[in-house]
This record gives C-alpha cells, sequence and structure tokens, in this order.
C-alpha cells in the first residue's frame, strides 16, 4: 500500500515537473524564434548595405530627378577619395523581340565602366567584366551634352527574357517607350545578364541594361522638348564609390557625402554607413521590443515553476520536518531546493531552444512567402541567445529561493505529526 502511494506521488512530481518544462520552453520558444529571424533579418540588411560596392548615393525628388547626370558623375569623379560616380536611370520600356506586339520590361540606363565599379561584389557574376559595350565611359552619343554623337545601339539582355523570346547575342532588339513600333529603335544585342534570385517580378525578371544616354532619348529626359532644347540629362541615383583605403572609414565616408552635399545641395546625399548604423540602432530596439513581449511568457513560465516548487514543499512538510528534527542544516536544504528549481529552469531552456530552432526550420522548408525567406535568414547569436539561458537559469533560482524559504518556515513539531 505505501509503494503504490509513493509511486502515485512520484508520478504526480514526474506530472509536474514536465508541465514545469514545458511552460518554460514554451516560454523561452518565442523569444528564441524572435531573436533569430529578426536578428537574421537585420544582419542580412546590414551586410548587403555595408558590401553594396558603393558608399553614397546622390537621389532627387520627382520623376528622374537628377540633372546634369553626365556632368554631375565627372565633378564627383574629381573629389579627392572618390574611385567612381555611377549615375543610373531606370525606366519601364516597350520591347519588340517578335512582331508589332510590345513587351513591357524594365530598363537601366548605366555608364558602363561606372556601372562595373560600383557594382555589389554579390552581383558582379551575373555580369561580364568588361560589360561588352563599344563605349565604356557613354561619352560618343552623350557628346557634352549635345546627344549628337554616333550611337552604338547596344544592349544587353536579361538571361530569362532572352530564353523565353530566343533572343541571342549579335541579334536585334527594338525599344520605344510606349507599344508604338514605328517609333522604336533597334538595338544590337551585345551580351546577356543574369538577374538575381530575389527579382520575381516579370518587370524585373524581362529586364535590359544600355548605355545611359541611350535610355535617356528613348524615354525623352535627355534634352529638353521645349524652343531652348538645353540638356536635361536625367537620371535616378548616383552611386559613389570610394576607394579601397577609405571605403571603410567613416570619417572618409561622411566627407566625401559633405563634399557632394555642397556640389548639389538640393539633392538627397545618404551615406550607407548612416544607414548600417541606423539598421543597428533598429535592431537594437527591436531585440528589446522582443524580449518586452517575450517577458510576459517567461513570467507566466516562472510562476508557474514556482507554484510547481511550492506545492512540492507542501507535499514533502513530513520528510523536510525530518530533516530539520535530525540536524540537517538550512544550506543543505536550500542547496537541495536550489538543485531543483535550477534542473527543471535549464531543462525549460534547452527545451525552447529546441522548439524554437525546429520551429524556424518548418518555417524555412514548409513556409511560404516573406515567413519562409525571413526563416531561411535566421541566425542564431550565441551572445544574444547564451545571456537568454543564464537569466532563465538565474530567474528559475529565485524560484528556487522562494521554495526554499517556504520549507524553512516549516514548524518542525507540525510538520512531524
Amino acid at each position: 500500500m505505501i509503494s503504490l502511494e509513493r509511486w502515485r506521488a512520484l508520478r504526480h512530481h514526474r506530472l509536474q515537473a514536465v508541465l514545469a518544462i514545458a511552460a518554460i520552453a514554451t516560454a523561452v520558444a518565442l523569444p528564441v524564434v524572435l531573436l533569430s529571424v529578426g536578428g537574421g533579418v537585420a544582419s542580412h540588411e546590414i551586410a548587403s548595405i555595408e558590401n553594396s560596392g558603393f558608399q553614397i548615393t546622390v537621389s532627387a525628388g520627382g520623376f528622374h530627378g537628377i540633372a546634369n547626370a553626365h556632368n554631375l558623375s565627372h565633378q564627383i569623379d574629381a573629389l579627392a577619395g572618390v574611385a567612381q560616380a555611377s549615375p543610373v536611370l531606370s525606366a519601364p520600356i516597350e520591347a519588340f523581340p517578335s512582331g508589332p506586339g510590345g513587351t513591357p520590361l524594365l530598363a537601366e540606363g548605366i555608364v558602363p565602366a561606372a556601372f562595373t565599379a560600383t557594382g555589389s561584389p554579390q552581383y558582379r557574376g551575373l555580369f561580364p567584366d568588361p560589360l561588352p559595350f563599344s563605349d565604356p565611359t557613354d561619352s560618343m552619343h552623350f557628346q557634352n551634352g549635345s546627344y549628337a554623337g554616333p550611337s552604338t545601339d547596344e544592349v544587353m539582355v536579361s538571361t530569362p527574357f532572352a530564353t523565353g523570346y530566343g533572343l541571342s547575342v549579335g541579334g536585334t532588339l527594338r525599344l520605344a517607350e510606349t507599344e508604338n513600333l514605328s517609333q522604336s529603335t533597334a538595338f544590337r544585342i551585345v551580351g546577356e545578364f543574369g538577374v538575381p534570385p530575389q527579382y520575381l517580378a516579370p518587370t524585373a525578371v524581362y529586364g535590359v541594361l544600355l548605355p545611359l544616354s541611350d535610355l535617356q532619348v528613348i524615354v525623352g529626359v535627355a534634352r529638353s522638348t521645349t524652343g531652348s532644347a538645353t540638356a536635361v540629362d536625367a537620371a535616378d541615383t548616383v552611386e559613389v564609390s570610394l576607394v579601397s583605403s577609405e571605403s571603410t572609414d567613416p570619417n572618409a565616408v561622411q566627407r566625401v557625402a559633405n563634399e557632394i552635399s555642397a556640389l548639389v545641395p538640393y539633392y538627397g546625399v545618404s551615406a550607407l554607413t548612416d544607414e548600417a548604423a541606423q539598421l543597428r540602432a533598429s535592431a537594437s530596439v527591436l531585440t528589446g521590443f522582443y524580449l518586452a513581449l517575450s517577458s510576459v511568457g517567461l513570467l507566466v513560465g516562472l510562476v508557474f515553476l514556482t507554484l510547481v516548487l511550492l506545492r512540492r514543499v507542501e507535499s514533502e512538510r513530513k520528510t523536510i520536518g525530518v530533516q530539520r528534527a535530525i540536524g540537517v542544516p538550512a544550506r543543505h536544504v536550500a542547496l537541495e531546493w536550489l538543485r531543483k528549481s535550477v534542473t527543471l529552469g535549464a531543462a525549460g531552456a534547452v527545451g525552447g531552444y529546441i522548439a524554437g530552432a525546429t520551429c524556424i526550420e518548418l518555417l524555412a522548408r514548409y513556409g511560404r512567402g516573406a515567413a519562409a525567406t525571413a526563416a531561411q535568414l535566421a541566425v542564431f547569436d550565441p551572445e544574444t541567445l547564451v545571456p537568454l539561458g543564464i537569466a532563465i537559469v538565474a530567474l528559475a533560482a529565485l524560484s528556487g529561493l522562494v521554495a526554499t524559504r517556504a520549507a524553512l518556515r516549516i514548524p518542525i513539531t507540525e510538520a512531524l505529526r
């Protein structure tokens, strides 16, 4: 009979332990998921900025808001510490790869040599080096803003576009701003380039690359349409790379950014080091938010652990009374309850890590859309997760102290009745 009662008591203790571990594990899994996924996404964005190939961006409001892009790039090139300034114009246009029907695509007008010099290392493998344009500086057709020079009429096409319409190097592709074939210009295909995997929209997959002056003429932002016919020379951005010795020096980057701002006081000039710093600050704020959001679950789990330990104290009143009666030191009692609480807390923390990692793995493998992409970027940072585990164990130890206090306050005479 006594053995049966003891077995039932032990079974009840085991059930309590399992529930306490499960409660803590559930509470720990949430911050593990939030911190790992959020930190991974932030680290990915910071790395993308720091390895973008250029350190400063010049932009302007409005539609193709930068004017005199060629000359502005030359002025920026003359600044100390600048390796290359690359003006870029992006615009939707129509292509006529197979008959009169137009196909919408995204065109980027570039200065070939500058574009290669400021390209991101992770995307350089998508483009041949050097780009196969016969005028790498885009100076012949531009001809000091007159646009009267001979045009090379050369274009590079994305591989999905080339494959989808049977285009090949050496062939011809007609391009226009509108669906009117009669207003199109014939370009010779001089090469193909790959497409980054995240660009899934048809207008991005179907893309072309051509000299900046040629695209400016196609979309009507080369020269003014008024009677003066002055040069507009519009672009969307100018990407500026610094020489290698200064590209990682925040002070040097900021100095060049200030000098560019003096050249174009009404344009926006942003240093990517600032963006990286802002992302780091935002990531720190989000980490604090994630921990605050998770604190409610952690509090519930630790309260449950404390209640389980106090319930055990009540069920072991006689044992505790006997120990106190035969002279077992109070510190030994305290160490025993501390061991129990720390063991349960550590088991819950480990279970929470496993549950969080499993959840992220399932999202990365079977999730869809942005959730799967974010999960694939998750980073299990020991500098973040290990302190979290230590904090859980420390708080569990506090639960053990509460149980110890309850155990030591039990009157020996009442416990032995």
